[in-house]
């Protein structure tokens, strides 16, 4: 019999982290689920919750040595706990800004840090970031959630290449919108839109809107198992239009991609430039 896989996920208290933490659970590997406040998630058969804030270098490695403690490996790592903020860049202060990264860049970064020497040593390991369409494509009004998905599928791909002498690869997986509290209460700038308001809020109510029809995190998850269990590519668009906006990105011109994003955010078409 092979032995059990063991798997950390961090945000596994709800959303994606908590479906992909019950699919895993279920499919027959050892789950350890990471939440900031474990005494509040709810109960999964066969998944170990345990304290975690990603933002925190010591609740990492204290994170990651009670796994290893508890299990002795780390087979695969699910970078999952993520934040969202919408509004202008114009409006956006660089603390906001710092907040958006330091959970879903510097996030991952830590916990990989954090799990990378076990997995080195035993010559083996997994890494799946969880990523978004917002990693390869712009998003009005959501633009330092996007920059920081960009960052981290940047970081992703570097990394895979140093830890391939290791048997260690690294995976992105890329959800549309989904119906997940991250998007559904996604925080907005403190400061007003100001001269953005009418674009601002068409572009908002667009994604909610798309939000209240979006799949559930179960799909994300199923993405996930399909993933890790034949880790072929390292790209993971989740569903078909996911698929298809990688698609597009990639082949369609750059001019009608512009056009197509534009309409989806509930924006005009572009004036003509001037001079």
């Amino acid at each position: 019999m092979a032995e059990q896989k063991v798997v950390v996920i961090t945000g596994a208290s709800s959303g994606i982290g908590q479906a992909t933490a019950r699919l895993l659970a279920e499919r027959g590997y050892r789950v350890f689920g990471g939440a900031r406040d474990p005494n509040r998630a709810e109960a999964i058969p066969g998944v170990q919750f345990a304290a975690v804030d990603v933002t925190s270098d010591t609740s990492v490695t204290a994170f990651v040595d009670y796994v290893l403690a508890e299990a002795g490996k780390i087979d695969i790592l699910i970078n999952n706990a993520g934040v969202s903020l919408s509004g202008p860049v114009e409006n956006t202060t660089p603390v906001e800004a710092g907040r958006v990264f330091d959970v879903n860049v510097l996030g991952p970064l830590r916990m990989i840090r954090a799990a990378l020497p076990s997995m080195r040593a035993a010559r083996s390991g997994l890494i799946v970031n969880i990523s978004s369409v917002l990693g390869f494509l712009p998003a009005p009004f959501m633009g330092l959630y996007a920059s920081s998905k960009h960052a981290l599928e940047g970081l992703s791909e570097s990394l895979d290449h140093e830890v391939r002498d290791f048997n260690i690869r690294v995976l992105l997986i890329e959800p549309a919108f989904t119906s997940t509290n991250i998007d559904t209460n996604a925080a907005r700038t403190q400061a007003p839109p100001g001269a953005y308001a009418d674009q601002a809020e068409a572009a908002i109510k667009t994604v909610e809107n798309q939000i209240r029809t979006a799949p559930p995190p179960s799909v994300v998850a199923e993405t996930v198992l399909a993933a890790i269990t034949r880790p072929d590519k390292m790209r993971w668009p989740v569903g078909g239009q996911a698929t298809l906006l990688s698609r597009l990105r990639r082949f369609m011109p750059a001019k009608a991609v512009d056009g197509s994003l534009r309409k989806t955010f509930g924006l005009g078409k572009s004036p003509r430039r001037k001079g």
